[in-house]
């Protein structure tokens, strides 16, 4: 069944006159990507965080496998990955901050060595401070410290932001692992039009709280006038493979990558 979003309406304040999500029905497969994009102001964040259980439905219910996210111990399979990783740490250094989501959860704390070895950090990390590690090495660490408890549901907003290529690229890799190797569902908030539509098998795209698409990946970005209405960016890879075949009479078959975009033009020439 996966994640399922039951005739959800939601206020930021009770004090609101209208509702911001107004009935939204979603359903989300089991170990999927799924990418959540729109304008700033859309509803993005704010999805996530009902998906999170952070913040609750005014009405309406979110089901994991046909159990309510809100209860109390039902949140454990779902992690987030906040936009500013310090955000979400609570301790000083990276032993206490992993092991804190193991005390908390009451799982053992001897998965601390194999969710390193998963995020592709070195055990001497453990002993530093969490304000002397580079954005990277944050990221990975909030990563680190959801794994510990093994959702089987895990929520990013912004996964690469602020990285450099190589530490972007470590993620994009961590992330196709958490989905093909672990089971995992991941859904991922993100401006990166590129990053969605390289990792994402679906896709919704808000506005103002409305879901104006929602569907494959290949499918949404077929939409290109709704896309384009709601000023939402065209992948690049898509926008080359567009003009060559609008422009150059040269269909190629869809590619996600660089690599195979070039393989597929010499195929082709």
């Amino acid at each position: 069944m996966g994640i399922v979003l039951k005739n959800v309406s939601y206020k930021h304040s009770p004090y609101d006159k209208e509702y911001f999500f107004n009935n939204i029905n979603l359903e989300i497969d089991n170990n999927t990507i799924c990418g959540i994009m729109g304008k700033s102001g859309s509803g993005k964040t704010t999805l996530l965080e009902i998906l999170s259980g952070i913040n609750k439905p005014t009405t309406g219910e979110v089901l994991i496998n046909y159990v309510d996210i809100n209860k109390e111990d039902y949140r454990k399979n779902i992690g987030i990955i906040f936009q500013f990783p310090e955000e979400q740490f609570f301790e000083i250094d990276v032993k206490n901050e992993i092991e804190f989501a193991a005390k908390n959860y009451h799982v053992k704390r001897s998965r601390l060595k194999e969710v390193l070895k998963v995020v592709g950090l070195q055990e001497s990390i453990l002993s530093r401070r969490l304000d002397s590690l580079s954005n990277g090495e944050k990221r990975l660490v909030a990563i680190a410290s959801i794994l510990i408890y093994n959702p089987k549901i895990i929520l990013f907003d912004e996964p690469t932001i602020g990285l450099d290529y190589k530490n972007k690229k470590k993620i994009i890799n961590l992330i196709k692992e958490l989905k093909n190797r672990y089971d995992k569902t991941i859904i991922i908030v993100s401006h990166d039009i590129d990053l969605l539509y390289l990792l994402c098998n679906d896709l919704i795209v808000l506005s103002e709280g409305k879901v104006i698409l929602y569907g494959d990946t290949d499918s949404v970005f077929n939409e290109i006038d709704t896309i384009k209405k709601y000023d939402i960016q065209i992948p690049r890879i898509l926008k080359f493979t567009n003009y060559l075949k609008d422009n150059k009479d040269i269909k190629l078959l869809p590619c996600k990558t660089i690599n195979d975009l070039i393989k597929e033009v010499y195929r082709n020439v």
